[in-house]
């Protein structure tokens, strides 16, 4: 795999989905939505995602993340007023509350399909929505460095975006759901903690000389390198505001630029032992931005929350310079205001909801509705769709 390099720029890809607005459920139409962008906005850049109730707002490349953001919030204008014409709702979260994974359909591409071919029951579950972020490594010889020491990050940015706390009608405890299921393929979940670039490369050629990149067209780890001179970091949950996702975004544009430089100093970056990056992973899926992380190879702790504070303050000066000081600010506004997935929580309970996770509350028709609570849930969804809308109008 080759890796040209490239300057410190930024890309942001948004996955969003497509609900009914009176059932509040998924419904396949995203060909006819991407048909009518394509009549009333030629030449936009959403795109067609793996589920046919799923599009993907994909920025171009930019320089700073405001600038990133502009391309984003043109095009989640451009769809609002086509889900308009066609009488849909968007939706964003990292899973959607209670929608039956057994019901939804496919893209119309064989990639697609051939992964179910190869993943069958796992693969079916993906009803998941996140954020990408590309920023630009100048040298390949920085690439894996630099992505062992965002590993050390991972609870970070995922606690600050976690939107997932439901699945089947059922709260689930956990702040991402959708991390937990993800990891399911085979080919997603943590990097391996690769030390040179020459590493990697083998990794591939075994990954090609087995057949599996030729299955799935690339591995799908949480981060990764691309062929565009970027590292991609893939893992943060689908926000219910574009505020929220430059907050990521800004977060994560300031973090590599940070490392790339201290590897220019001659500084070494952090990094932590596999299965300390990998509790850390579901310290943040499970508690969010109440999670106790692991910092160091000594297995000092800290609260998560505690964690992004001292880094903004970090961070700040060169987000000043990289022009997303504004935007880094809103890490500690979701730390204020409270993540998604406890924004989701409080709107099912408010609804009806079971007060403890994985409890079935029994409807007005009892066994009837199995047990399950998805009218409580469609008032997540609401506030997910209630809350893109007007942050649409104040831009």
């Amino acid at each position: 795999m080759e890796f040209p390099g490239s300057q410190p720029t930024l890309g942001i890809e948004w996955e969003v989905a497509l609900v009914d607005p009176a059932t509040r459920d998924l419904v396949p139409r995203a060909k006819e939505l991407l048909e009518r962008m394509d009549e009333r906005y030629p030449g936009h850049s959403v795109t067609r995602e793996f589920l046919a109730n799923t599009v993907e707002l994909v920025s171009g490349i930019h320089q700073t993340v405001p600038q990133a953001m502009a391309d984003i919030n043109t095009q989640l204008a451009q769809l609002l007023n086509c889900a308009d014409d066609l009488g849909v709702e968007v939706f964003s979260a990292g899973t959607h509350p209670f929608a039956d994974w057994g019901d939804q359909q496919l893209s119309e591409k064989g990639s697609y399909r051939e992964i179910i071919e190869r993943t069958q029951y796992w693969g079916r579950q993906m009803l998941i929505w996140g954020i990408h972020i590309h920023v630009g490594v100048s040298k390949r010889e920085y690439v894996w460095p630099i992505i062992n020491a965002l590993m050390t990050h991972y609870p970070h940015v995922l606690a600050l975006s976690a939107s997932s706390p439901a699945w089947n009608g059922l709260d689930t405890g956990y702040a991402s759901n959708r991390t937990l299921l993800y990891q399911q393929l085979p080919t997603a979940g943590m990097p391996y903690q690769f030390n040179t670039w020459q590493e990697w490369e083998e990794f591939n050629r075994d990954q090609d000389r087995s057949g599996v990149i030729n299955h799935t067209g690339s591995m799908h780890f949480d981060v990764r390198p691309t062929k565009y001179g970027t590292v991609e970091i893939r893992f943060a949950d689908a926000a219910m505001a574009p505020w929220k996702v430059a907050a990521v975004a800004a977060y994560t544009h300031a973090l590599v630029v940070y490392f790339e430089r201290e590897l220019a100093a001659g500084r070494p970056l952090p990094s932590l032992q596999q299965w300390h990056v990998a509790e850390n992973k579901w310290r943040a899926a499970r508690y969010g931005l109440d999670a106790l992380i692991i910092l160091d190879r000594e297995t000092n702790e800290a609260l998560v929350t505690d964690e992004l504070r001292r880094w903004v303050e970090i961070l700040t000066p060169l987000a000043v310079e990289l022009g997303c000081a504004e935007e880094l600010g809103g890490v500690e506004r979701i730390i204020a205001e409270g993540g998604d997935y406890a924004l989701q929580r409080a709107a099912a309970r408010n609804a009806g909801a079971a007060l403890e996770p994985g409890v079935r509350t029994r409807g007005d028709h009892g066994a009837e509705q199995g047990f399950t609570q998805p009218e409580s849930w469609k008032a997540a969804v609401d506030l997910t769709v209630e809350t893109l809308r007007n942050e649409v109008r104040t831009l």
